[in-house]
């Protein structure tokens, strides 16, 4: 077909209507995939936290039933609460006599807070 100076050829027409589109699939083929990638590297990241997870949920699981058990009751009231069975000889550490004891430091007074206008005029005017 002929329009003035310009022939136009129905067939090369298509051809780049057809190219067009295959470009079209192409970018979006491309986009879905980065997607996937992207899918992919998230459900391993959250596979791993699920792991870690579950570790820590059966390790808090074993805890647990150490701490209801009867092991544990009788291991702090030995330990801790300074308990004993019939039968057992408690001893108590005594001091070395004549040693002297040592005495217990005292903490330095807590500093006194300090306004920021206070500050200032301790820093331009010196000591008051």
């Amino acid at each position: 077909m002929k329009l003035g100076p310009l022939t136009l050829n129905f067939r090369r027409i298509f051809i780049f209507i057809g190219i067009g589109i295959l470009l079209l699939l192409i970018l979006d083929f491309n986009s879905r995939l980065e997607s996937l990638t992207r899918l992919k590297n998230e459900a391993a990241t959250i596979s791993a936290q699920a792991t870690g997870i579950m570790v820590t949920q059966s390790a808090l699981a074993t805890r647990v039933a150490y701490a209801t058990s009867d092991a544990a009751v009788e291991a702090w009231a030995r330990e801790q609460g300074g308990m004993a069975l019939p039968g057992d000889k408690v001893l108590a550490p005594l001091g070395i006599p004549g040693a002297i004891p040592l005495p217990t430091p005292t903490p330095p007074p807590p500093m006194q807070q300090m306004e920021p206008w206070q500050i200032w005029l301790e820093f331009l005017f010196g000591a008051q």
